[in-house]
């Protein structure tokens, strides 16, 4: 049991790490371009409070709302799963 719940912790862990720098990257990405979070709202045709919470870490974004983020502020999704020998 011990080994399962260090598992789903590591797990958690990282997921919160990932989400955490996605909405940075998000953010600062949009700082960069100098677009207001209502102008990137209107260009995604996502609603502001949904690009505010996704921006504070409060919201998790859906696959395609991060599609449409991302393609708004002139970047890419790349995933990269590895496999760790031990």
């Amino acid at each position: 049991m011990i080994v399962n719940s260090s598992i789903t912790l590591i797990a958690r862990l990282k997921y919160n790490y990932i989400q955490m720098k996605i909405n940075e990257l998000i953010k600062d990405r949009r700082n960069t371009l100098k677009i207001s979070q209502s102008d990137l709202a209107e260009i995604t045709g996502l609603g502001l409070r949904t690009v505010r919470l996704i921006e504070s870490g409060k919201a998790n974004p859906s696959l395609s709302t991060l599609e449409k983020l991302v393609d708004a502020l002139g970047m890419d999704i790349r995933i990269e799963l590895k496999k760790i020998v031990k």
